[in-house]
């Protein structure tokens, strides 16, 4: 089996994926098909040798199609197999956006003016205290016919094009669906427009629909540019990530030191690092020590020691002291690469979310087509029998452009984006940003919240916890004051952490001497000539009180000695965030399942879980394991959102149906991530879930009207009780049930401003 990636051209929604998923998988040798419409990419499976992209090409092209193959390089010291199509298109989607943006300037104001005028129009012909319009009518006709006419072959081409797909292939899509209704109402308007003569012989009313056209045409428009915008960032986070590393590397060979391009870093190479450095790839330090800020890869705020024989992760910082490291794994191998892979393997993805209105478009144009033709047919051919051929031919045009008017998806193609803006504009407000509809989806149906520990249910920024003093004599301010003294002269974030404390106990501090970095243990210092060091609890030394229970806690310990002898402890820890109780127990409220996924040790994430409330814990996690976790969960039948902030949670949150970051992490989280809470305000995950419940039940509640109308108009507009009870629906009635379609649609989206979270 050989799998290849493509990149897709002409993909507009899911039947468009539909239908390349349909016909490919016709095709001997193609064993499986998955179409991505959020990345607009394809990854076929072959039996043996894959077909040429010149014989892909030739199945799909007649539909409106193009396939392009990624290019894949085959380098082990390459960070990526693969290209991704966000940085090979970036431009050319900027620019197709432009032009979409530049439609939508146009279209939206003339739509709701048009609009605002039909329901005026509408209003008049049936109600006595609604005046007319000041326009006359004739002229409003011509007015509308030029603006229509623009609106159809300008601004619509993408529609146009999706009806003569049909007419050519068969194959429907959305915009099949609103050709067919636009060119209907447009053609049949302009025809009476211009030939009076055709109306009065064939005895139809004067009744025209270019508003119709014009509407219909502004507000999808504008639907298409805010999903062209939200997909613009698919590749932004893989982006990022390819930044995170280092550009150079400084190698020992033959004997000189040499700068040289990341790419060429090859396996047991000696690698230098100075302080403030990018470590290149991974390795083993072979030489030296110092502390390294891994967060960028492992999420962890507080510095890991580093010593001879420890490993070290590809992208890391530096923060103190040169050292040399033999590199073990390289490019395409280094840890920062395989979460680069595993980002886009997982926005790459197929998402199982089905747009009701995609998904019915195969099928409803075909069905309003043959009712259609039906009915003018039926018409004729009985009417004629009945009440002669005039009259016959003139109920069956009536039917003919009925059905097609009020089957015209000016409703169905409001009902989501209309609930999406306003439901999106609410998350603003309340400081949840929504990257797209199908992510605001997906967290309606979402029953499992996973989180990480720092960053997101703490503050992700060690503080001191606990000052504990040893003896009778040593005082807690006496101890910090003297260990923030000698720290002050270390660039370690542990020991900027203790200064900050004195600090803002308004300490001064004293003036020493002698100060002395110790490899891998601390640093001493004299003050009033007595010897000061501030450590790591020794492991060789008989075990001190408190020092276990501390560890256990999640805390980072150091003793604290005055000429040799212990003096006291003091322990620092990343403290939960205020808010994360109350978020974690409003969640578990909404019968949610509530899970801490770390990397932290089993004891301190059980410590810091029953602090805020969870139960299930999910600890020791390795960052290249966290997305298998979440896949885990998901083959449980579990819909997972992820709430997460750091670089090492980027996969977890693409992997997630739901990626949920916060604005105070890494901008890689954020881009991976579906939602963003601004200030990293756990409180908004269930705020941001009952957003998304209200607004798929208003989506749903408008998906319902927009087919009511047709499930009894359509019947009325075909005549199918005049026999009955000599009720026929006229054009114009059909014009004012699409015209109450979408007020009952706006109006009901409009709901959602009012609602309280």
């Amino acid at each position: 089996m050989t799998t290849r990636s493509y990149i897709v051209k002409g993909m507009h929604c899911a039947s468009c994926a539909a239908i390349i998923t349909k016909k490919l998988s016709k095709v001997e040798g193609i064993t499986q098909v998955n179409v991505n419409l959020a990345t607009e990419k394809a990854k076929l499976e072959f039996e043996n040798m894959p077909l040429s992209e010149e014989a892909i090409n030739d199945v799909i092209s007649k539909y409106g199609f193009t396939f392009d193959a990624e290019q894949t390089v085959e380098s082990s010291n390459l960070t990526l197999n693969a290209t991704p199509r966000a940085l090979l298109l970036k431009e050319e989607k900027d620019k197709e956006l432009q032009e979409q943006f530049v439609k939508v300037q146009f279209a939206l104001p003339v739509a709701l003016l048009v609009f605002i005028l039909m329901m005026w129009d509408t209003g008049s012909r049936f109600f006595a205290f609604i005046p007319n319009l000041p326009i006359p009518m004739e002229l409003l006709n011509i007015i509308s016919m030029v603006i229509a006419t623009y609106m159809v072959f300008r601004i619509g081409d993408p529609f146009l094009h999706g009806l003569a797909m049909y007419v050519t292939s068969g194959a429907a899509s959305m915009d099949t669906l609103i050709g067919i209704g636009t060119v209907t109402a447009f053609v049949y308007s302009a025809l009476i427009t211009l030939i009076p003569s055709i109306r009065v012989l064939l005895q139809i009313p004067d009744y025209t629909y270019f508003d119709v056209t014009i509407v219909v045409i502004g507000f999808v428009m504008l639907g298409k540019y805010l999903e062209a915008r939200s997909k613009m960032k698919t590749g932004e986070a893989i982006e990022k990530l390819i930044g995170l590393q280092a550009k150079s590397a400084l190698v020992m060979r033959e004997g000189k030191e040499m700068e040289i391009p990341v790419e060429e870093v090859r396996r047991g190479d000696a690698v230098i690092v100075k302080p403030g450095g990018k470590l290149p790839v991974d390795g083993i330090i072979s030489e030296g020590y110092s502390s390294l800020d891994e967060s960028m890869v492992t999420g962890e705020s507080i510095p890991v020691d580093k010593k001879v024989g420890d490993r070290v992760i590809g992208g890391s910082i530096n923060k103190q002291g040169s050292f040399t490291f033999t590199a073990s794994n390289v490019g395409s191998d280094t840890l920062l690469a395989r979460i680069i892979r595993m980002v886009e393997d997982a926005q790459g993805s197929k998402a199982p979310i089905q747009n009701i209105a995609d998904k019915i478009a195969g099928v409803f144009v075909p069905v309003v087509l043959i009712l259609a033709a039906a009915t003018f047919i039926i018409w004729l051919s009985i009417g004629s029998y009945l009440l002669g051929f005039s009259a016959a031919l003139s109920y069956a045009i009536s039917g003919l452009i009925g059905i097609l008017v009020i089957a015209c998806p000016c409703a169905l193609g409001l009902a989501t984006p209309t609930a999406i803006i306003v439901g999106i504009g609410k998350g603003a407000e309340y400081g949840i940003l929504i990257r797209n509809a199908e992510s605001l989806e997906k967290l309606s149906t979402v029953d499992t919240v996973v989180f990480d520990k720092t960053g997101t249910l703490t503050t992700g920024s060690p503080q001191v916890s606990d000052i504990i003093t040893l003896d009778g004599e040593t005082s807690i301010t006496s101890l910090l004051q003297s260990a923030a003294s000698v720290e002050s002269r270390s660039e370690h974030p542990l020991a900027e952490a203790i200064v900050h404390a004195a600090k803002k106990e308004m300490l001064t501090l004293s003036e020493i001497s002698a100060f002395e970095a110790l490899e891998g243990a601390g640093v001493s210092a004299v003050i009033d000539r007595v010897t000061v060091m501030v450590r790591k609890p020794s492991e060789k030394e008989q075990p001190l009180p408190d020092v276990e229970r501390l560890q256990k806690e999640g805390k980072t310990v150091v003793v604290i000695e005055r000429n040799g002898v212990c003096r006291g402890l003091i322990a620092l820890s990343d403290t939960v965030k205020e808010e994360a109780k109350r978020a974690v127990a409003a969640l578990q409220r909404k019968g949610l399942n509530v899970i801490m996924l770390t990397g932290d040790n089993r004891l301190a994430a059980n410590f810091m879980a029953r602090q805020v409330g969870i139960d299930e814990v999910i600890s020791e996690v390795l960052p290249q394991e966290k997305a298998n976790k979440i896949k885990e969960l998901q083959a449980q039948g579990k819909k997972v959102a992820m709430a997460g902030d750091g670089i090492n949670d980027a996969p977890a949150l693409a992997q997630a149906d739901v990626g949920i970051a916060m604005a105070t992490g890494t901008d890689v989280a954020m881009e991976c991530a579906g939602i963003t809470l601004l200030m990293g305000d756990i409180n908004k995950v269930a705020q941001a879930i009952t957003l998304s419940r209200a607004t798929m039940r208003v989506i749903r509640q408008n998906l319902f009207w927009a087919f009511i109308y047709n499930i009894i108009g359509i019947p009325l507009a075909a005549g199918a009780f005049y026999p009955l009870w000599g009720i026929f629906l006229n054009p114009v009635f059909s014009g004012l049930a699409m015209a109450g379609s979408s007020v009952s649609v706006v109006s009901n989206s409009l709901r959602l401003k009012r609602k309280k979270f």
